[in-house]
């Protein structure tokens, strides 16, 4: 009805105008374009002023790319595997299922940094970014396991409106360690092989899950490899993202518990993020020394991440906190 509205002002003005001055005639006909603009659905001027979901507006992969092959330290893995995921899903012209993927790893190895890079590169602009990239904390959003069931059908709900809304939306779930038993497998009709759900295409649609849960399980493996000589490039991907699944689908405290989305083969990715390295720590402390402004110093950097270096006892070759902590500790240092 609005868009009827303003095709009859666009008959009218030109009858009009004749009888107006010049100016009054240049902003009737100004206002008219500008209104046509904000009222049609996916206009230029709505979408830099306003919020609206322009599919030829989404991911920036490139720039994707790049911030992680720069910023993203020690997880070649991952990095590999979510570019290949990203790619393979935003150049389809109409993906088969939703994009997702699980993140694990020890905290502090860049799950939680990773979906940011993603979700900051999802549109261009600012202003609709903050409307199509949705944030899940369990403690904060499902933290009364006694309230499962009612989280379930709002989460149905939201996943659903917001995709009708923006099919190219993005769902970030953290804490997945924290999330009550059976609660994410209400969302498993949106994840499946569909060609739509109630007039309904979810197949543009990311998930990403972060979980702490076989954190542990790659870091034996990851240190196997260092006692044995081997290189970390060389961990086999596809026999840890196998032994991932496996174990936090046993795993009562990973959120997938007897998941049926494991069951079903419904998530695309189980993505591992290995524990860092002190060499890793260095670059994360480099990194936040350029970040607060402070000039690099060789010595400050190699006690930091002495510091943080902890795991195993014997041979403190990993960080069992990541880089979660490098910010403050670099801002008490300077």
């Amino acid at each position: 009805m609005k868009l009827l509205h303003a095709a009859a002002l666009f008959i009218l003005v030109p009858t009009l105008t004749p009888a107006l001055d010049p100016l009054s005639a240049s902003l009737i006909m100004g206002g008219a374009a500008i209104g046509w603009q904000l009222l049609s659905p996916h206009s230029w001027l709505k979408c830099s002023l306003l919020e609206c979901c322009n599919m030829k507006d989404t991911l920036n992969f490139s720039a994707v790319k790049m911030d992680l092959e720069r910023k993203v330290f020690g997880q070649h893995l991952a990095v590999q595997i979510v570019l290949r995921a990203l790619s393979a899903n935003i150049y389809s012209q109409r993906p088969k299922k939703p994009l997702v993927m699980s993140f694990h790893g020890w905290t502090g190895t860049g799950k939680s940094f990773v979906s940011s890079i993603i979700a900051e590169n999802l549109y261009r602009r600012k202003a609709p970014r903050r409307r199509f990239v949705h944030h899940f904390s369990t403690v904060l959003h499902f933290s009364h396991s006694s309230h499962v069931r009612l989280y379930k059908e709002q989460l149905q709900n939201w996943i659903r409106g917001n995709v009708s809304a923006c099919p190219r939306s993005l769902f970030i779930f953290s804490e997945m360690d924290q999330m009550p038993h059976g609660l994410i497998d209400s969302i498993m009709p949106f994840l499946g092989y569909h060609e739509e759900i109630d007039g309904v295409c979810y197949g543009k649609a990311i998930f990403i899950f972060l979980n702490n849960a076989g954190g542990d399980k790659i870091t034996e493996i990851a240190l196997d490899y260092w006692r044995r000589m081997k290189r970390r490039e060389d961990i086999p991907v596809k026999e840890l993202q196998h032994l991932l699944s496996e174990e936090i689908f046993r795993n009562p405290n990973s959120g997938f518990f007897q998941s049926k989305l494991i069951q079903k083969n419904l998530i695309d990715y189980f993505i591992p993020f290995l524990p860092l390295e002190y060499t890793h720590v260095k670059d994360c402390v480099r990194e936040e020394l350029r970040v607060q402004g402070h000039p690099e110093d060789e010595e400050l950097i190699a006690e930091i991440a002495s510091a943080m270096t902890d795991y195993p006892n014997d041979e403190r070759l990993y960080s069992s906190k990541g880089c979660k902590t490098i910010a403050s500790r670099v801002t008490l240092s300077t």
